[in-house]
């Protein structure tokens, strides 16, 4: 999901500087411009760190032109909503048909007047604003108010081929509010409910750093991702998740954990495996079967804290084949 910020970013492409300065000149005073001057880069740019939320293509480039280009964009789920206007000397019917067939949003021929360029690219980052606004809505839980599971395994995908780039560990925990069918069943749905609320929030505060992701994963399961942590990092964060939800003192009678409400917490750190394919090659995207095997592993961790008497963790971290398992118990 992209982030909503006041300053919205442009990517021109055009093989001839004089074009890209042009086009720059333009529209640098509204947004933050960014320029590729080959397709390939043009490529790089837009499924980076800092994607652009338009791009202004030229058709006539070497090696790979624009409709390969904007063919490539489409076909990368990473890419595919990036709204693309060619801007070209190619004015034929053809060309235009072309252009809008592979997904472009609009179509410029040069030589163009500046003041329609900047007007068409005006309002189509209007329109995109207002999809990545229905997107985020969209990736945020309405009874907690924090991510959503959709918006974890989008975030988990990027940050897990950011931690095989650069061969950093990345750890996930999963936690579960202890005996919580006892809790909505003996207060009530809205004290559930409420529940929920007042867990979410205490997990939020304690997490810490910034780039630290806190969602709810389903019912009364939430999740952390944390990225460039360690396993002892982790246990550390644990531990504070574990401590703020007791803290909030809300009593709960029918839990055989402990008085008050209380997080059962499954720990896992995928290590990427020095000279394996992948390190090998960092910029290969993670498959989902990466993403799944790190939750999976989160996951068991949980359930063998649960089966060791809840309001504690398990932990294990793994790289490849190469699989640890530590035990953490907390009283």
């Amino acid at each position: 999901m992209k982030e909503i910020t006041d300053q919205q970013t442009l990517l021109i492409v055009d093989d001839e500087p004089a074009n890209i300065q042009a086009l720059a000149r333009l529209m640098h005073e509204d947004y933050r411009v960014l320029v590729a001057g080959n397709g390939a880069k043009a490529l790089e740019v837009a499924a980076g760190d800092v994607q652009p939320d338009l791009i202004l293509l030229d058709i006539q480039m070497p090696d790979l032109d624009g409709f390969s280009v904007c063919r490539e964009l489409k076909n990368n789920p990473r890419t595919s909503s990036i709204p693309v206007i060619f801007v070209t000397a190619r004015d034929s019917t053809d060309d235009e048909m072309e252009g809008f067939r592979l997904g472009a949003v609009d179509y410029v021929s040069k030589p163009y007047q500046p003041e329609l360029v900047r007007a068409r690219v005006r309002t189509h980052m209007r329109l995109k604003q207002k999809t990545d606004l229905l997107e985020q809505l969209a990736m945020v839980d309405g009874l907690t108010d924090i991510p959503n599971r959709r918006y974890f395994d989008e975030e988990l995908q990027r940050q897990f081929r950011r931690c095989d780039r650069d061969k950093t560990e990345l750890s996930v925990i999963m936690m579960d509010i202890d005996n919580f069918k006892g809790y909505n069943d003996n207060y009530g749905h809205g004290a559930g409910d409420q529940c929920l609320q007042k867990v979410a929030q205490a997990i939020r505060n304690a997490a810490g750093r910034p780039t630290d992701l806190v969602a709810r994963y389903g019912g009364e399961e939430f999740v952390v991702l944390l990225p460039n942590t360690d396993q002892a990092g982790a246990m550390e964060v644990v531990e504070n998740l574990r401590r703020s939800v007791a803290e909030l003192g809300l009593t709960h009678e029918f839990s055989d954990a402990a008085s008050v409400v209380t997080l059962s917490l499954g720990v896992a750190t995928f290590r990427p495996a020095a000279g394996s394919t992948r390190a090998a090659a960092p910029a290969a995207a993670p498959t989902p079967e990466d993403c799944r095997q790190l939750v999976k592993h989160a996951d068991l961790a949980l359930y063998e804290a649960k089966r060791g008497g809840k309001n504690r963790a398990h932990g294990e971290s793994w790289a490849g084949t190469d699989q640890k398992s530590v035990r953490t118990p907390f009283s």
